[in-house]
Protein backbone atom coordinates (compact mmCIF):
# COMPACT_ATOMS: atom_id res chain seq x y z
CA UNK A 1 0.00 0.00 0.00
CA UNK A 2 1.57 3.08 -0.85
CA UNK A 3 2.43 5.81 1.89
CA UNK A 4 0.19 8.82 1.86
CA UNK A 5 1.55 12.24 0.83
CA UNK A 6 2.40 14.03 4.19
CA UNK A 7 0.08 17.15 4.39
CA UNK A 8 1.37 20.49 3.90
CA UNK A 9 2.88 22.39 6.87
CA UNK A 10 1.49 25.87 7.88
CA UNK A 11 4.77 27.02 8.06
CA UNK A 12 5.31 26.60 3.94
CA UNK A 13 4.89 29.87 2.36
CA UNK A 14 3.47 28.19 -0.75
CA UNK A 15 0.51 26.50 1.59
CA UNK A 16 -1.00 29.36 2.24
CA UNK A 17 -4.12 28.77 -0.26
CA UNK A 18 -7.32 28.02 1.91
CA UNK A 19 -9.09 24.36 1.59
CA UNK A 20 -11.80 25.34 -0.83
CA UNK A 21 -13.20 21.96 -0.45
CA UNK A 22 -14.23 23.26 3.17
CA UNK A 23 -17.86 23.83 3.10
CA UNK A 24 -17.16 26.86 5.10
CA UNK A 25 -14.75 28.29 2.45
CA UNK A 26 -16.98 27.47 -0.37
CA UNK A 27 -20.22 29.59 1.38
CA UNK A 28 -17.80 32.05 1.93
CA UNK A 29 -17.19 32.37 -1.86
CA UNK A 30 -21.17 32.07 -2.97
CA UNK A 31 -21.65 35.11 -0.27
CA UNK A 32 -18.88 37.09 -1.92
CA UNK A 33 -20.26 36.36 -5.29
CA UNK A 34 -23.77 37.08 -4.56
CA UNK A 35 -22.53 40.63 -3.91
CA UNK A 36 -20.29 40.96 -6.71
CA UNK A 37 -23.45 40.40 -8.89
CA UNK A 38 -25.68 42.93 -7.14
CA UNK A 39 -22.74 45.45 -7.11
CA UNK A 40 -22.18 44.32 -10.86
CA UNK A 41 -25.99 45.55 -11.75
CA UNK A 42 -26.85 48.41 -10.23
CA UNK A 43 -23.64 49.58 -11.95
CA UNK A 44 -25.40 48.36 -15.70
CA UNK A 45 -29.00 49.24 -14.68
CA UNK A 46 -28.53 53.00 -16.16
CA UNK A 47 -27.31 51.24 -19.28
CA UNK A 48 -29.55 48.32 -20.13
CA UNK A 49 -32.48 49.40 -17.75
CA UNK A 50 -33.64 45.89 -16.22
CA UNK A 51 -31.89 45.49 -13.42
CA UNK A 52 -33.77 41.96 -12.35
CA UNK A 53 -32.47 40.78 -15.83
CA UNK A 54 -29.08 41.48 -15.10
CA UNK A 55 -29.03 40.43 -12.02
CA UNK A 56 -30.26 36.82 -13.00
CA UNK A 57 -27.75 37.11 -15.72
CA UNK A 58 -24.60 38.39 -13.74
CA UNK A 59 -25.62 35.79 -10.63
CA UNK A 60 -25.97 33.07 -13.02
CA UNK A 61 -22.82 33.63 -14.22
CA UNK A 62 -20.65 34.27 -11.09
CA UNK A 63 -21.75 31.50 -9.19
CA UNK A 64 -20.73 29.30 -11.67
CA UNK A 65 -17.72 30.40 -12.32
CA UNK A 66 -16.60 30.51 -8.65
CA UNK A 67 -18.07 27.25 -8.23
CA UNK A 68 -16.03 25.75 -10.66
CA UNK A 69 -12.99 28.05 -9.34
CA UNK A 70 -13.15 26.53 -6.26
CA UNK A 71 -13.52 22.98 -7.12
CA UNK A 72 -10.49 23.34 -9.76
CA UNK A 73 -8.50 24.59 -6.57
CA UNK A 74 -9.65 22.30 -4.35
CA UNK A 75 -8.36 18.95 -6.56
CA UNK A 76 -5.59 20.85 -7.40
CA UNK A 77 -4.38 22.14 -3.85
CA UNK A 78 -2.36 18.82 -2.75
CA UNK A 79 -0.12 19.78 -6.01
CA UNK A 80 0.21 23.24 -5.46
CA UNK A 81 1.44 22.94 -2.11
CA UNK A 82 4.27 20.71 -3.41
CA UNK A 83 5.79 23.82 -5.32
CA UNK A 84 7.37 26.94 -4.88
CA UNK A 85 5.23 29.90 -3.82
CA UNK A 86 5.78 31.51 -7.38
CA UNK A 87 4.96 28.53 -9.34
CA UNK A 88 1.94 27.48 -7.22
CA UNK A 89 0.52 31.21 -7.51
CA UNK A 90 1.10 30.89 -10.93
CA UNK A 91 -0.52 27.29 -11.45
CA UNK A 92 -3.75 28.61 -9.48
CA UNK A 93 -4.06 31.81 -11.09
CA UNK A 94 -4.00 30.22 -14.71
CA UNK A 95 -6.49 27.75 -13.36
CA UNK A 96 -8.99 30.63 -12.24
CA UNK A 97 -8.30 32.25 -15.90
CA UNK A 98 -8.97 28.94 -17.63
CA UNK A 99 -12.30 28.49 -16.04
CA UNK A 100 -13.49 31.37 -16.59
CA UNK A 101 -12.22 30.84 -19.98
CA UNK A 102 -14.50 27.52 -20.18
CA UNK A 103 -17.58 28.84 -18.85
CA UNK A 104 -17.47 32.29 -20.57
CA UNK A 105 -17.39 30.24 -23.85
CA UNK A 106 -19.93 27.64 -22.65
CA UNK A 107 -22.39 30.73 -22.12
CA UNK A 108 -21.71 32.00 -25.79
CA UNK A 109 -22.15 28.78 -27.43
CA UNK A 110 -24.92 28.08 -25.81
CA UNK A 111 -26.31 31.57 -26.57
CA UNK A 112 -26.01 30.43 -30.15
CA UNK A 113 -27.48 27.24 -29.61
CA UNK A 114 -30.27 28.79 -27.92
CA UNK A 115 -30.71 31.25 -30.88
CA UNK A 116 -30.63 28.74 -33.48
CA UNK A 117 -32.98 25.77 -32.09
CA UNK A 118 -35.87 28.37 -30.25
CA UNK A 119 -35.05 31.85 -33.50
CA UNK A 120 -35.15 34.49 -31.39
CA UNK A 121 -31.85 35.61 -28.95
CA UNK A 122 -32.41 35.04 -25.50
CA UNK A 123 -31.78 38.23 -23.16
CA UNK A 124 -29.76 36.54 -20.83
CA UNK A 125 -26.95 35.29 -23.37
CA UNK A 126 -23.84 37.34 -24.54
CA UNK A 127 -24.37 37.79 -28.47
CA UNK A 128 -21.06 39.11 -28.85
CA UNK A 129 -18.63 36.64 -28.91
CA UNK A 130 -14.82 38.77 -28.33
CA UNK A 131 -16.43 41.69 -26.80
CA UNK A 132 -17.75 39.03 -23.84
CA UNK A 133 -14.86 36.64 -23.87
CA UNK A 134 -11.62 39.61 -23.60
CA UNK A 135 -13.06 41.43 -20.94
CA UNK A 136 -14.16 38.47 -18.86
CA UNK A 137 -10.57 36.95 -18.95
CA UNK A 138 -9.15 40.35 -17.84
CA UNK A 139 -11.48 40.75 -14.91
CA UNK A 140 -10.37 36.93 -14.27
CA UNK A 141 -6.85 37.64 -14.17
CA UNK A 142 -7.11 40.84 -11.80
CA UNK A 143 -9.65 39.37 -9.52
CA UNK A 144 -7.51 36.33 -9.21
CA UNK A 145 -4.40 37.66 -8.34
CA UNK A 146 -5.76 40.23 -5.84
CA UNK A 147 -7.54 37.05 -4.31
CA UNK A 148 -4.59 35.36 -3.99
CA UNK A 149 -2.67 37.99 -2.47
CA UNK A 150 -5.06 38.35 0.33
CA UNK A 151 -5.18 34.71 0.64
CA UNK A 152 -1.32 34.80 0.58
CA UNK A 153 -0.84 38.26 3.19
CA UNK A 154 -3.71 36.97 5.55
CA UNK A 155 -1.85 33.42 6.08
CA UNK A 156 1.14 35.68 6.66
CA UNK A 157 -0.42 37.61 8.64
CA UNK A 158 -1.97 34.68 11.01
CA UNK A 159 1.90 32.76 10.90
CA UNK A 160 3.58 35.68 12.21
CA UNK A 161 0.90 36.07 15.03
CA UNK A 162 1.28 32.09 15.97
CA UNK A 163 5.11 32.36 16.36
CA UNK A 164 4.73 35.36 18.08
CA UNK A 165 2.28 33.87 20.31
CA UNK A 166 4.47 30.93 20.18
CA UNK A 167 7.63 32.83 21.49
CA UNK A 168 5.65 34.43 24.68
CA UNK A 169 4.16 30.97 25.67
CA UNK A 170 8.06 29.74 26.05
CA UNK A 171 9.16 33.14 27.50
CA UNK A 172 6.50 32.14 30.19
CA UNK A 173 7.30 28.79 30.79
CA UNK A 174 10.83 29.95 31.58
CA UNK A 175 9.94 31.93 33.96
CA UNK A 176 8.24 29.03 35.90
CA UNK A 177 11.37 26.76 35.30
CA UNK A 178 13.74 28.23 37.35
CA UNK A 179 11.86 28.92 40.14
CA UNK A 180 10.69 24.91 40.16
CA UNK A 181 14.15 24.24 39.95
CA UNK A 182 15.40 26.13 43.03
CA UNK A 183 12.53 24.48 45.13
CA UNK A 184 12.99 21.08 44.31
CA UNK A 185 16.61 21.23 44.94
CA UNK A 186 16.14 23.24 48.11
CA UNK A 187 13.63 19.94 49.00
CA UNK A 188 16.52 17.41 48.12
CA UNK A 189 19.36 19.50 49.48
CA UNK A 190 17.78 19.15 52.92
CA UNK A 191 17.01 15.21 52.55
CA UNK A 192 20.44 14.94 51.50
CA UNK A 193 21.98 14.31 55.13
CA UNK A 194 18.86 13.17 56.83
CA UNK A 195 17.81 10.46 54.35
CA UNK A 196 19.72 10.15 51.52
CA UNK A 197 17.83 6.68 50.07
CA UNK A 198 14.73 9.66 49.66
CA UNK A 199 16.80 12.11 48.54
CA UNK A 200 18.15 9.80 45.39
CA UNK A 201 13.82 8.87 45.08
CA UNK A 202 13.61 12.78 44.87
CA UNK A 203 16.84 13.26 41.96
CA UNK A 204 15.11 10.21 40.21
CA UNK A 205 11.67 12.28 40.32
CA UNK A 206 13.40 15.41 39.08
CA UNK A 207 15.07 13.70 36.60
CA UNK A 208 11.75 12.32 35.11
CA UNK A 209 10.12 15.28 35.26
CA UNK A 210 12.68 17.62 33.64
CA UNK A 211 12.94 14.78 30.98
CA UNK A 212 9.45 15.56 30.23
CA UNK A 213 9.29 19.15 30.71
CA UNK A 214 12.32 19.97 29.43
CA UNK A 215 12.28 18.00 26.32
CA UNK A 216 9.09 18.78 25.18
CA UNK A 217 9.51 20.82 22.23
CA UNK A 218 5.96 21.66 21.96
CA UNK A 219 3.65 24.47 23.45
CA UNK A 220 1.25 22.19 24.15
CA UNK A 221 0.95 18.77 25.81
CA UNK A 222 -1.77 16.17 26.67
CA UNK A 223 -3.24 16.41 29.73
CA UNK A 224 -1.72 12.84 30.62
CA UNK A 225 1.44 14.47 30.17
CA UNK A 226 0.50 17.56 32.13
CA UNK A 227 -0.84 15.41 35.01
CA UNK A 228 2.08 12.94 35.20
CA UNK A 229 4.07 16.29 35.64
CA UNK A 230 1.95 17.56 38.73
CA UNK A 231 2.28 14.04 40.52
CA UNK A 232 5.83 13.70 40.11
CA UNK A 233 6.04 17.04 41.64
CA UNK A 234 3.77 15.75 44.58
CA UNK A 235 5.77 13.26 44.80
CA UNK A 236 8.56 15.19 45.54
CA UNK A 237 7.05 17.66 47.56
CA UNK A 238 5.50 14.75 49.41
CA UNK A 239 9.21 13.42 50.46
CA UNK A 240 9.90 16.66 52.01
CA UNK A 241 6.36 16.95 54.08
CA UNK A 242 5.52 13.66 54.66
CA UNK A 243 2.39 12.66 56.25
CA UNK A 244 1.64 16.50 56.40
CA UNK A 245 0.48 16.81 52.93
CA UNK A 246 -2.05 14.72 51.25
CA UNK A 247 -3.25 15.22 47.72
CA UNK A 248 -6.89 14.22 46.44
CA UNK A 249 -6.87 13.45 43.08
CA UNK A 250 -10.90 13.43 40.66
CA UNK A 251 -9.09 13.54 37.59
CA UNK A 252 -11.34 10.06 35.89
CA UNK A 253 -13.47 11.68 33.57
CA UNK A 254 -10.61 13.94 31.84
CA UNK A 255 -9.97 13.42 27.82
CA UNK A 256 -6.44 12.37 28.68
CA UNK A 257 -5.50 13.19 25.25
CA UNK A 258 -6.38 16.92 25.48
CA UNK A 259 -4.10 19.40 24.73
CA UNK A 260 -3.22 21.88 27.11
CA UNK A 261 -0.36 24.48 27.72
CA UNK A 262 2.55 22.76 29.36
CA UNK A 263 3.40 23.28 33.24
CA UNK A 264 -0.02 24.63 33.80
CA UNK A 265 -1.38 22.87 37.00
CA UNK A 266 2.07 22.00 38.66
CA UNK A 267 2.42 26.10 39.36
CA UNK A 268 -0.81 25.72 41.08
CA UNK A 269 -0.24 22.55 43.16
CA UNK A 270 3.17 24.15 44.24
CA UNK A 271 1.32 27.17 45.35
CA UNK A 272 -0.92 25.24 47.19
CA UNK A 273 1.82 23.31 48.54
CA UNK A 274 3.84 26.24 49.43
CA UNK A 275 1.12 28.71 51.01
CA UNK A 276 -1.78 26.40 51.81
CA UNK A 277 -0.42 23.28 53.36
CA UNK A 278 3.36 24.24 54.64
CA UNK A 279 2.00 26.91 56.90
CA UNK A 280 -0.56 24.81 58.70
CA UNK A 281 1.35 23.36 61.42
CA UNK A 282 -0.72 19.91 61.19
CA UNK A 283 -0.88 20.08 57.25
CA UNK A 284 -4.29 19.48 54.97
CA UNK A 285 -5.12 18.28 51.66
CA UNK A 286 -5.32 19.43 48.23
CA UNK A 287 -8.00 18.73 46.18
CA UNK A 288 -7.80 18.09 42.34
CA UNK A 289 -10.68 18.19 40.50
CA UNK A 290 -11.36 17.64 36.90
CA UNK A 291 -14.22 17.46 34.57
CA UNK A 292 -15.78 18.28 31.71
CA UNK A 293 -18.60 20.63 30.71
CA UNK A 294 -20.05 19.97 26.76
CA UNK A 295 -16.71 20.86 24.52
CA UNK A 296 -15.08 22.58 27.93
CA UNK A 297 -12.61 21.10 30.42
CA UNK A 298 -13.05 22.95 34.11
CA UNK A 299 -9.82 22.02 36.62
CA UNK A 300 -10.33 23.05 40.34
CA UNK A 301 -7.45 22.88 42.60
CA UNK A 302 -8.05 23.81 46.23
CA UNK A 303 -6.40 23.92 49.16
CA UNK A 304 -6.55 25.15 53.21
CA UNK A 305 -4.94 28.30 54.23
CA UNK A 306 -4.39 29.97 57.07
CA UNK A 307 -5.12 33.24 57.79
CA UNK A 308 -1.50 34.10 58.39
CA UNK A 309 -0.61 32.71 54.73
CA UNK A 310 -3.39 34.77 52.82
CA UNK A 311 -1.74 37.86 54.04
CA UNK A 312 1.28 37.05 52.20
CA UNK A 313 -0.52 35.71 48.83
CA UNK A 314 1.27 37.93 46.84
CA UNK A 315 3.87 35.11 45.67
CA UNK A 316 0.17 33.77 43.61
CA UNK A 317 -0.15 36.51 41.68
CA UNK A 318 2.84 35.37 39.23
CA UNK A 319 1.51 32.09 38.47
CA UNK A 320 -2.03 33.00 37.69
CA UNK A 321 -0.69 35.62 35.63
CA UNK A 322 1.38 33.24 33.98
CA UNK A 323 -0.91 30.32 33.57
CA UNK A 324 -3.71 33.05 32.31
CA UNK A 325 -1.56 34.85 29.36
CA UNK A 326 -0.89 31.23 28.55
CA UNK A 327 -4.47 30.03 28.22
CA UNK A 328 -5.62 33.02 26.85
CA UNK A 329 -2.39 32.59 23.69
CA UNK A 330 -3.52 28.97 23.37
CA UNK A 331 -7.16 29.15 23.14
CA UNK A 332 -7.30 32.82 21.86
CA UNK A 333 -10.09 34.05 24.78
CA UNK A 334 -11.88 31.20 25.26
CA UNK A 335 -10.25 30.27 28.62
CA UNK A 336 -10.42 31.45 32.19
CA UNK A 337 -8.74 31.34 35.61
CA UNK A 338 -10.98 32.24 38.30
CA UNK A 339 -9.90 32.70 42.10
CA UNK A 340 -12.39 31.76 44.79
CA UNK A 341 -10.37 32.95 48.38
CA UNK A 342 -13.12 32.99 50.60
CA UNK A 343 -13.23 31.40 53.67
CA UNK A 344 -10.74 28.97 54.82
CA UNK A 345 -9.94 27.34 50.98
CA UNK A 346 -8.11 28.87 48.12
CA UNK A 347 -9.83 27.55 45.03
CA UNK A 348 -8.57 27.89 41.48
CA UNK A 349 -10.31 26.90 38.65
CA UNK A 350 -9.45 26.63 35.13
CA UNK A 351 -11.65 26.58 32.10
CA UNK A 352 -11.00 25.69 28.70
CA UNK A 353 -12.38 24.49 25.53
CA UNK A 354 -11.42 20.83 24.86
CA UNK A 355 -8.80 20.49 22.12
CA UNK A 356 -7.82 16.85 21.09
CA UNK A 357 -4.28 15.96 20.20
CA UNK A 358 -4.58 15.50 16.25
CA UNK A 359 -4.67 11.85 15.24
CA UNK A 360 -5.83 10.62 18.67
CA UNK A 361 -9.14 11.35 18.90
CA UNK A 362 -10.19 8.81 21.90
CA UNK A 363 -12.03 10.73 24.56
CA UNK A 364 -12.31 8.48 27.40
CA UNK A 365 -11.54 8.43 30.64
CA UNK A 366 -8.26 7.12 32.20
Amino acid sequence: MSAQPAPPSRDDPSAYLPDFCATRVTLALVLVAALLAVVLALARQGAQGDFLVELARTSVYLLWTTLLCAAMLCKARPWLTRRSLRDSSLAALTLIVLTVALVSEGAYWFGRFWETRIGTPSGLFPTRHWAFLLPNLGIAAIVGALTLRYFYVAQEWKRSVELEARSRIRALQARIRPHFLFNSMNTIASLTRSDPGRAEEAIEDLADLFRISLSESRAQITLREELEVARIYQRIEQLRLGDRLQVRWKVADLPSHAMVPSLMLQPLLENAIGHGIEPLPEGGTVTVTGRTEGDEIVIEIANPVSATARAVRNGNRMALDNIRQRLDLAFAGRASVAVDDQGDQYRVTLRFPMVVEPGREDRRPW
